[in-house]
């Protein structure tokens, strides 16, 4: 199995025989995690510590089960009652926390770049779970699953991303994703939700989403980011979902076996009609969910092994 990364910091590190690997591995976790006993012993006797400063409800969750299936001893970091609280930079808190020698640290930080810099500071795998506007890798992977297992391939599809793309981190990993395994990408949503130089990514832009959904394989919607914005973007939620909210209608135009999917949490009725999110013949949003558990076990039982390997190295040459 080819998968060479000591962290998994974002989807712009990963080579494409590296992403079927991890998928890969996930396709058999889906497996295990739908037996009775849902266990295995790949981190068995390692410990992962789950840093979120900012909510998260899925990913969180989605991280501490897969730890806890795959044998890790698992801790969730109070951040809001930690030293961070108390004015502790992010490098002291790292320090602090590599000196009791975990293995695994999955990491979420409002600030993009900050879990790369953590990295650097610690001696055990560093996961990314979405840090500012950057990168959230572990989505865009199970994204990748889900739509794998449901087309088939991940190849030479056209795949519609719709809504806040500036704002958001999904749609970067996504874009990074998708392009690294030869889709066709566009992106629809109101130039004011478009990020600067949107036109370098290598994608078609579209501001009427009809038109951009024409013959679409895969339509993905995104959450309005309100929190990260600190202005007016759209002119009401109403207007927005009439035009660029997905309902029956618009979704006529992609292709009729076409998957709609939402990283979630979902604003109904905002950007999606919510009797669409709950179609089974069309929406895989549930399956998104439970593809998420098992792409964050594949991601640190290959982090991992690698760190294993590197430990064992290590000590062979202070052994020699």
């Amino acid at each position: 199995m080819t998968f060479r990364a000591r962290h998994l910091l974002g989807i712009e590190q990963l080579q494409p025989d590296e992403i079927r690997t991890l998928l890969d591995l996930a396709d058999s976790y889906v497996d295990l995690n739908r037996r009775t006993i849902k266990r295995t012993d790949a981190l068995a006797g390692m410990t992962q510590i789950n840093m979120f400063f900012e909510a998260s409800t899925r990913t969180q969750s989605s991280f501490e089960i897969a730890g806890k299936r795959l044998g890790a001893d698992v801790m969730n970091m109070a951040v809001s009652q930690s030293s961070v609280k108390k004015g502790e930079t992010l490098i002291d808190t790292a320090l602090t926390l590599n000196a009791m020698h975990p293995d695994l640290l999955v990491v979420r930080h409002q600030n993009s770049g900050a879990v790369a810099l953590l990295a650097e500071k610690v001696n055990c795998a560093v996961l990314n779970a979405g840090d500012g506007r950057h990168e959230h890798p572990t989505q865009a992977l199970l994204d990748a699953l889900t739509i794998r297992r449901r087309k088939g391939r991940l190849q030479r599809l056209t795949v519609a991303i719709c809504g806040d793309i500036a704002h958001s981190r999904v749609a970067r990993s996504n874009l990074l994703l998708l392009g690294k395994m030869e889709n066709r990408i566009r992106l629809i949503g109101p130039p004011t939700l478009m990020p600067a130089g949107v036109g370098e990514f290598g994608c078609e832009i579209y501001d009427d989403m009809k038109a951009g959904l024409e013959g679409a394989d895969v339509v993905m919607m995104l959450r309005l980011q309100k929190e990260r914005m600190d202005g007016g973007f759209i002119p009401s939620e109403r207007e927005y979902f009439y035009r660029y909210g997905l309902d029956a209608e618009k979704l006529a135009h992609a292709k009729p076996d076409a998957i709609v999917m939402h990283p979630g949490p979902m604003n109904r009725g905002v950007e999606i009609d919510g009797t669409l999110a709950d179609d089974i013949n069309r929406s895989v949003i549930q399956e998104q969910v439970e593809m998420g558990v098992a792409v964050r076990m594949a991601a640190m039982d290959l982090l991992a092994r690698n760190l294993k390997a590197e430990r064992g190295r290590a000590a062979a040459g202070v052994m020699v």
